[in-house]
């Protein structure tokens, strides 16, 4: 029997909570652990269940999905957090993404979309709706490569192998994906992961993407 994936469901709405449970527990994979009204209640319930992945809604009362999933990541950098949310404005996409965000999607998204969303961030990998990705790539091609901040810059150089697992895994691959691609053993892409996001100083995989863009890798 497969394992469960584990969700606590974020949203001020209690019906919107009531319909995403709906939709999650139809999943026979998915469950949901919790729920939280705003971003306080996520902390705390984070703390005390340890889900698989948090589905965050961005505009809560008392504090905002962006600033809990900052303060998540900051206690749990393994946290998977996605956004979930009927806003696609510039500022929310970037500041979610920055906070950790490991995905972002709108409300208007099927459930099958949804349940393979949640199954892809929650197997470490991202996921942006198509409409946020345009802004997503638009900001990088906004960013210049050939500026000071190089691969080569860095107080610690990335190796061949790693620049080769950081390019895959800024495609929004999983550890499982990129050894099978790499034909690794998944523990070894495990630990190469965790050099690349230390040297690169990212807190995660998606500021690892956004990271490698900026040192111009990708």
């Amino acid at each position: 029997m497969a394992t469960l994936i584990r969700v606590l469901l974020v949203d001020d709405q209690r019906l919107m909570r009531d319909g995403l449970r709906i939709l999650i527990e139809l999943e026979t994979d998915l469950d949901v652990a919790g729920e939280a009204e705003d971003g306080l209640e996520a902390i705390s319930a984070y703390r005390n269940m340890g889900p698989d992945i948090v589905l965050m809604d961005v505009r809560m009362p008392n504090l905002n999905g962006v600033e809990a999933t900052r303060r998540i990541k900051a206690d749990f950098p393994e946290a998977n957090i996605l956004i979930l949310t009927t806003f696609d404005d510039d500022e929310y996409i970037f500041e979610a993404l920055r906070a950790g965000a490991s995905g972002y999607l709108l409300k208007d998204v099927s459930g099958k979309e949804l349940a393979d969303a949640i199954r892809t961030v929650a197997g470490g990998g991202t996921l942006i709706a198509p409409s946020v990705a345009r802004k997503v790539v638009s900001e990088f091609a906004r960013l210049k490569p050939a500026s000071s901040s190089t691969a080569e810059s860095l107080p610690e150089p990335l190796s061949v192998r790693e620049i080769e697992i950081l390019q895959v895994l800024a495609q929004g691959h999983t550890n499982k994906e990129i050894a099978d691609h790499l034909h690794l053993a998944e523990g070894t892409v495990k630990n190469y992961v965790t050099s690349i996001l230390q040297k690169i100083g990212a807190r995660d995989r998606t500021q690892a993407a956004l990271r490698a863009k900026e040192l111009g890798i990708l």
